[in-house]
């Protein structure tokens, strides 16, 4: 089992940038392909950003080139940082972690979710 708890959302202005966290628990982190997410009221959740265990990395397209993801073995932890918010940035991130070598854009491929981070930026 895994826990994950993120942190590290609130309000924004555009134009600004944001890092988030997620700490993981209980389980070898080493292991994990770990994700982000996000989601808006009435939508599903939407792949963000992910980096494997062996340290590749996939971006959303929405996002590419305005993210960086990260991960830190030893502090069990993966970071997400957002430059350049705009307001349709506005949504709760979730972490999420799968015992995978291949990352998935498919939220149902990930058993371990964070419980998520609000993400709200003002225009």
């Amino acid at each position: 089992q895994l826990q994950l708890v993120e942190s590290g959302g609130g309000l924004v202005q555009a134009g600004n940038s944001l890092q988030l966290s997620c700490v993981a628990s209980g389980s070898s982190f080493t292991w994990y392909t770990m994700s982000w997410f996000r989601q808006t009221p009435g939508k599903e959740r939407e792949f963000v950003a992910s980096v494997s265990y062996v340290g590749s990395i996939a971006f959303a397209d929405s996002v590419k080139g305005r993210c960086r993801i990260s991960r830190d073995n030893d502090k069990t932890s993966v970071s997400l940082e957002m430059g350049g918010l705009t307001p349709e940035d506005t949504a709760v991130y979730y972490c999420a972690a799968r015992s995978h070598i291949f990352m998935s854009r498919d939220p149902n491929d990930y058993p371990y979710w964070g419980q998520g981070t609000q993400v709200t930026v003002s225009s």
